[in-house]
């Protein structure tokens, strides 16, 4: 296992942390800090697990210097049902690979079912548990509802010799499944259903991977849960917030299960947000139900969200790392959009991968004057410049090569600049080439281009001067290696596929896998058999380290260098979204349109360094060629873009706001010079608003006043109450008050006049300044005043 610290850069900015170091401040736990991930061995860990396994782990490392600090991983298999010793093994597997150590804290809950017993035993004779002999129906219907208080079972003042004795019957397997439960006796009008007299033990006549047929009764996850982190010393209990509510009876169970004197210094739960990732669905349920319907190759599938899925896809766990501790711990629910986890993945693999060149379709090329026994092998550098990497690698240029079929048009629209008859194109590490000739087959197909190149090109430069605006990347035909590339995509087609009334299924992405027959230079044999790389112009990719040979090369695409997506589907209309699957492979292709002044090229008078960092900002960072083109063609702004990169790495987020808001703002001749804030604090700016810490509105306020007398972006935010208000409990009574303020419009809207929905936005809005999710408005909106629906 590994012994570094992968978590030595982790950020101490979350509650979480405040908390700890509370603690330790006051003593609470005699200085230790002790957490646990306690995975359910019934499925595979997905990215939702990884989350909490950063968090927990993360802690451990962090607070070495300061405490005693340990991280159990415990299995939580009190369930015989769905657990088993393949979910164990790759549990494990999985924790290790993310890079870290348990060490010899694995703990199983199975081992403490003595314990459970025993502390069951305790609770019947205080007069704090009872066997309730309820089917599980009638248990539902005494239980009550949120607005009325549950009654009392018919077996609930049973004396405490006769639950002991039932107790001890039902361990002994005299009674079958369902026949009798074990309740705590907590109170049945509580205002917290889940205070009404909660289950602790149920019947189960079912084998136990472990325990085998040794026990017939197992505790419920409520009552065990909180025993498990007693015996284990536990300090900090966190759960994602599903299990806010669980708190009560967790505490309950420390409370009358523990001894006084041990209470002062007991495990304490405490709830941070789950990871909801876009595009795909988190449920171990749903991943199974896609695995048994054969929708998906099994638990490694490539698509899935699964740990053993992103790992067969070639996801470092670096970046895996990184992305859980960037999208932060809080208290507040949200969906993260998968483009961040797209952009952690390009962050991590960028100077990780070097760069080689493959054709994923290729259309045959012939250079006219070339030998056809001419191979000129060019020295083609593995890194761009801005990775301070000097190694090389030899690429064969030969008559024959190959090149994508898209980069070249028979009749090119205006804004194309790559290859089409009578044009010529730089190709990547070598010469300028120019198409003299189409030949098509019977079918009118074209099936191979001819033309010549410039032998005075070699280098990619011209003596004369002159700059091709398409630079392609290509292949050798004679020298290349044949592979089989696969391209993964979004596995449904809208971000949020169980959330809607149809079957999740039903959203399910045709093309989230591609499978191509393409050419990739001979160099990757050079490289580990392990490595990834990144295709020139195409993304991220690994060998399937399934499939993979070296006589039949397969190469996953673990990411490709654009987000090909760019809108958030989940506000599209049902019938945009139909006639978007429909066009979906014209959408995929389509790039976005360019702004092509005068239907120029936008790069065509940057000079040579300029156009250096062109082609840095398009092809590496994914910037759109009129971005790229702006910011590389200003010295000062390119450099302030650069700056504020190295404070907040997401090019695409701060080239929107450069281009598009902050030369809106140089006017009179003002430069970026004269700016009263630093790059940084512009960074400070774009994260705020990228990661929805603040509304698009909030972000104009902050702007302006940065402009006004620059500042902390982050200080104005607070001192404006700018934060984005995303937590249903804090937004609904202003909500509230909104509809009570317009009881005419109120009345309008359920009259059917929905259009007045935007009213009522607008004034939430403007009732928060801006700083409500717009999302969680609508939605608390929608709730209000269709409260049937």
């Amino acid at each position: 296992m590994s012994t570094s610290d992968p978590s030595a850069e982790r950020p101490r900015d979350n509650f979480i942390y405040d908390i700890i170091d509370e603690d330790l401040e006051h003593g609470t736990h005699d200085g230790r800090v002790v957490t646990r991930f306690p995975p359910e061995p019934n499925g595979y860990l997905h990215i939702g697990h990884a989350k909490s396994i950063v968090l927990n782990f993360g802690i451990k490392h962090d607070y070495a210097d300061r405490a005693d600090t340990r991280c159990h991983l415990r299995f939580d298999d009190t369930n015989p049902d769905t657990e088993s010793t393949e979910y164990v093994e790759s549990i494990k597997e999985a924790v290790q690979w993310l890079g870290y150590d348990w060490e010899e804290h694995e703990y199983h809950a199975s081992d403490y079912f003595e314990q459970f017993y025993q502390y069951a035993v305790t609770l019947i004779e205080q007069g704090d548990a009872y066997v309730d002999s309820l089917s599980e129906e009638e248990i539902r219907e005494y239980r009550g509802t949120v607005d009325e208080p549950g009654t009392p079972s018919p077996y609930r003042d049973r004396s405490v010799e006769e639950n002991l004795e039932l107790f001890r019957k039902m361990k002994a397997g005299e009674f079958d499944d369902g026949e009798h439960v074990l309740r705590a006796k907590i109170d049945m009008s509580s205002p917290h259903m889940i205070m009404r007299d909660p289950l602790l033990f149920r019947i189960k006549h079912a084998p136990h991977y472990r325990r085998g047929d040794e026990w017939c009764i197992y505790p419920m996850y409520d009552y065990a849960h909180p025993l498990e982190d007693a015996i284990e010393d536990i300090t900090h209990s966190l759960c994602t917030l599903e299990f806010d509510n669980n708190r009560r009876v967790y505490d309950w169970v420390m409370e009358h299960c523990l001894d006084e004197d041990e209470l002062p210094s007991r495990p304490r739960q405490y709830e941070f947000n789950r990871l909801n990732l876009g595009y795909t669905v988190m449920s171990k349920t749903k991943l199974r139900h896609l695995i048994e319907d054969d929708l998906v190759g099994g638990w490694d599938d490539p698509r899935l969200p699964t740990i053993s899925g992103l790992r067969r896809r070639g996801v470092p766990p670096s970046a895996i790392r990184s992305f859980c501790r960037t999208v932060g711990v809080t208290r507040s629910q949200s969906r993260v959009q998968i483009g961040h986890f797209e952009h952690a993945l390009r962050d991590d693999l960028n100077a990780k991968a070097p760069r080689v060149m493959a054709v994923l379709d290729p259309l045959k090329v012939v250079a006219t004057n070339v030998d056809a026994d001419t191979v000129d092998w060019i020295d083609a550098n593995h890194w761009p410049r801005d990775i301070e990497k000097d190694a090389t690698r030899p690429v064969p240029f030969t008559r024959e090569f190959y090149i994508e079929r898209d980069d070249f048009r028979e009749d090119p629209p205006e804004d194309f600049i790559r290859l089409a008859p009578g044009r010529e194109v730089r190709l990547r590490h070598a010469y300028f080439f120019a198409c003299e000739e189409v030949v098509r087959d019977e079918d009118g197909v074209v099936t191979e281009l001819r033309g010549t190149i410039d032998p005075e090109t070699r280098d990619s430069t011209a003596p004369d001067g002159r700059s091709p605006a398409g630079t392609l990347h290509w292949v050798s035909a004679a020298r290349g290696l044949p592979f089989e590339a696969r391209l993964y995509d979004r596995l449904f087609e809208v971000p949020a596929p169980d959330a809607r009334e149809a079957h999740f299924t039903e959203f399910l992405n045709a093309d989230s896998l591609n499978v191509r027959t393409g050419v990739l230079e001979p160099a990757v044999r050079d490289l580990a058999a392990d490595q990834r790389v990144q295709f020139e112009r195409q993304g991220y990719f690994w060998p399937d380290p399934e499939d993979s040979t070296p006589d039949a090369l397969v190469y996953n695409q673990i990411v490709p260098l654009r987000d090909t997506w760019g809108e958030d589907e989940d506000r599209l209309t049902q019938a945009e979204l139909e006639r978007r699957r429909r066009e979906k492979e014209a959408r995929k292709q389509k790039q976005r349109e360019r702004s092509l002044k005068g239907k120029t090229d936008p790069a065509e008078y940057l000079d040579d360094d300029q156009r250096d960092r062109f082609e840095q900002y398009n092809e590496a960072l994914g910037l759109s060629r009129n971005d790229a083109a702006i910011i590389a063609g200003d010295d000062a702004l390119a450099n302030f873009f650069d700056v504020a990169r190295e404070h907040y790495d997401a090019p695409s987020a701060l080239a929107n706001w450069t281009v598009n808001e902050l030369l809106g703002a140089l006017k009179d001749d003002r430069t970026v010079e004269d700016l009263p804030f630093a790059p940084d604090a512009f960074a400070t700016l774009v994260r705020l608003v990228d990661t929805d810490e603040i509304t698009t509105r909030g972000a104009d306020a902050v702007f302006n006043a940065l402009l006004e007398g620059g500042g902390d972006p982050e200080a104005i935010v607070d001192a404006h109450d700018l934060r984005q208000v995303d937590d249903t409990d804090a937004l609904r009574p202003t909500v509230q008050s909104v509809l009570d303020a317009h009881p005419d419009e109120v009345a309008r809207y359920r009259d059917g006049k929905k259009g007045l929905i935007g009213f009522f936005m607008g004034q939430v809005m403007d009732a928060t300044d801006g700083a409500a999710s717009p999302e969680l408005a609508r939605e608390l909106l929608q709730e209000e005043l269709d409260p049937s629906a």
